[in-house]
């Protein structure tokens, strides 16, 4: 049977936890690792009535896309929602499992599945991701180029928006002499020895580093391995906030409003003024988005939709754009979507059910 850090890894391996926030809190938030899951409840917060629901329905397992768990919890007494549900998750052997800026910040995530459901075309990150690429430099043996690149392209280096397999390799002599404590691949000990080698370099994410030095390590026949590496500053074209995108054809603004409220079951949109143009570029970030405001009007988009916008803050639109506040939850819900799509391609014959519960703490009276 699968077991909770098995299903971890499942979403761990499509977004991966360091790229969450360093104030998030995603992960394991409670339950043992190796405890068999007998089926899997989605939700996008965990509150005590979907405690219930997981109860009632025999799932042991709740994946939401929100925390339960931010800051530090040094009691457990039941004075509070979150210890409540805390105490009824031990209570019960329910484990609680959140992927929370880690599927904001990736393609694929949150913010792209507003631009799938806006029916968006030419999408790209509104605020690439800086600072988390890595340069490899290494130097193979000819006569070996094509075993160690190709073990390195297959551990994930190499990928550069929709390009694979990326490199630069040029050709040179390495020198070396063997003590008598080595065991060279070539030459002989006590002997300087010039071998034909190939400079080979490549780049990839952080979070692969272990797994492309062992892919490097692995296959390459020296007995010492030199390589070299860098930290760039350039920016990812797959990993960042926010999405940019175009539509099929301009449209009315309130027309394009009232799609929103159609789609994400909105009774009533925030905005700011209408401008009288027609909507054909969209900046889109799911949950609390106003921080990338200034990324969507350099970027030329017609409307920002986003969630938690403040009143100031909608000053700042400045008559450039249109700021479309849909709602934090609104924004998120099909997120588990996502998580849906993810599992039940590595679990087949699995309960994976979504939530009946409506969780969203905000309503409106209309």
């Amino acid at each position: 049977m699968v077991t909770v850090a098995e299903i971890a890894k499942y979403i761990e391996d499509s977004f991966p936890l360091n790229y969450q926030e360093s104030y998030d809190n995603s992960g394991l938030q409670i339950g043992i690792p190796n405890m068999p899951v007998n089926s899997i409840l989605l939700a996008l917060d965990v509150t005590e009535d979907v405690i219930e629901e997981a109860c009632s329905s025999g799932a042991n397992l709740i994946i939401t896309h929100h925390p339960l768990i931010f800051g530090g919890i040094k009691k457990i007494t039941g004075r509070n929602y979150t210890e409540r549900i805390l105490q009824r998750a031990i209570k019960n052997d329910i484990a609680i499992y959140s992927c929370h800026t880690n599927i904001d910040n990736l393609k694929n995530g949150v913010s792209y599945r507003i631009a799938e459901k806006l029916g968006l075309k030419e999408t790209s990150v509104l605020q690439p991701l800086a600072g988390d690429l890595v340069k490899l430099v290494t130097f193979i043996p000819t006569s070996h180029l094509e075993k160690v690149r190709t073990a390195i392209f297959e551990a994930g280096a190499g990928n550069i928006g929709n390009y694979d397999c990326c490199s630069f390799n040029a050709a040179g002599s390495g020198t070396f002499r063997a003590n008598e404590a080595a065991n060279p691949f070539v030459g002989k000990t006590g002997e300087l020895h010039l071998e034909p080698e190939t400079r080979f370099e490549t780049i990839f994410p952080k979070n692969i580093q272990n797994k492309i030095l062992k892919a490097l390590l692995t296959s390459h026949p020296y007995e010492e391995v030199a390589y070299d590496l860098y930290s760039l500053q350039n920016t990812r074209t797959d990993a960042g906030a926010g999405v940019i995108g175009t539509l099929k054809e301009p449209v009315d603004e309130k027309d394009f409003l009232k799609k929103i409220k159609e789609i994400f079951q909105i009774p009533a949109i925030r905005h700011t003024q209408f401008l009288n143009k027609k909507i054909n570029k969209v900046a889109i970030c799911g949950g609390s988005g106003s921080f990338l405001l200034p990324d969507a009007v350099r970027a030329g988009a017609d409307i920002f939709i986003s969630g938690d916008f403040k009143y100031h803050q909608f000053f700042d639109a400045d008559k450039k754009i249109l700021i479309a506040d849909i709602g934090h939850f609104e924004s998120e819900q099909y997120t588990l979507e996502i998580f849906y799509e993810l599992l039940t391609k590595k679990l087949s014959n699995f309960a994976i059910c979504f939530t009946k519960v409506k969780t969203n703490p905000i309503n409106y009276y209309i």
